[in-house]
Parts: structure tokens; C-alpha cells; sequence
């Protein structure tokens, strides 16, 4: 498992209504909890508990019905149609979708944009730079919120090629 299928993970993990979920594929282990207390055992206690075969049924069920939650969720942002193009952020940093706090947004949803077009600023070490679109269509979709903060190769926006 690579990072991106990590990011693409915990992404939609913290999108989704679960509240735990714990993920093994050969010596890969990962495991996301949003709950204030946790009741995960600690490695040792998990690797005998998987060692001795005391692992219950319904906590198998639990976890099988969370992974395919997840593979459900996963599965459906991924399909998207082939006239949708996202703009990527190329940077880490704050993002801002107005030029300055009393302007309108650069881009709405339903607005036209032109290959070059500016649609974001993301600022990076007190640098503001400028995120221009990559194709020529229609914004169907803003996915970040103003004054969020952005990673290297985070869908920003969704748009709608050949309009």
C-alpha cells in the first residue's frame, strides 16, 4: 500500500460517519480512531489475541462491514465521469479562494473558466501563489474551504471539461 492509497484512506475516513477503523494487509497495519477513547489493544495484546485465534466473531463482522465501508466509499469517489478534470494544488499551504478578505471569490460553482484562468491562491512560506486552472470548462465542484490548509496534490476544485 502506497501513500497516496494511505492519504486517499484517511481522507475518506474522516469524510465518513465511522468512528474507528482498523485495516491489516500482510505486515501493513494501519488503524484510525475518532473517538476520544480509544479501545484498541495495544500491539502485543493485538498479535496474541490474532496468534491464540481469540479474535471474536463480531468484532471480525464489525471490521469486514467498516473495510467494506470504506471500499464502498473509495470506490465511488473514484468514479467519476470522464469529462470531470480536477485542479490539483502544487504545494503545501493555506489556500484562499478570494483575492482578499472583502472580494468575491475567484471561482463559484457554475462559473466558466479558461485554461490559465486564476481560481486560488496558496500561500506557502509567506509566499502567495497563484493556482490557475488546467482545462477549459465549468466549475462543478469547490473542494476545499477558504483558509484551509492544502497538501501537495489535493484536489481543489472538479470541472467540467468541453462546455
Amino acid at each position: 500500500m502506497d501513500i497516496n492509497e494511505v492519504k486517499e484512506l484517511l481522507t475518506q475516513f474522516d469524510q465518513s460517519t465511522l468512528t474507528e477503523f482498523d485495516l491489516r494487509e500482510g505486515s501493513f497495519g494501519l488503524y484510525m480512531n475518532k473517538n476520544k477513547v480509544t479501545q484498541k489493544p495495544s500491539s502485543g495484546e493485538a498479535k496474541q489475541a490474532m496468534n491464540n485465534n481469540t479474535v471474536s466473531q463480531e468484532a471480525t463482522e464489525v471490521t469486514s462491514q467498516t473495510v467494506k465501508e470504506i471500499v464502498n466509499e473509495t470506490v465511488k469517489a473514484e468514479q467519476k465521469p470522464e469529462n470531470i478534470e480536477e485542479i490539483i494544488s502544487p504545494i503545501v499551504g493555506v489556500v484562499y479562494l478570494k483575492p482578499a478578505p472583502d472580494k468575491a471569490n475567484f471561482k463559484q460553482v457554475g462559473d466558466l473558466v479558461k485554461k490559465g484562468d486564476v481560481v486560488c491562491i496558496v500561500e506557502a512560506m509567506k509566499l502567495m501563489n497563484e493556482i490557475t486552472s488546467t482545462v477549459d470548462g465549468v466549475i462543478t465542484e469547490i473542494l476545499i474551504q477558504n483558509e484551509e490548509v492544502v497538501e501537495f496534490n489535493q484536489p481543489l476544485f472538479r470541472v467540467s471539461k468541453g462546455v
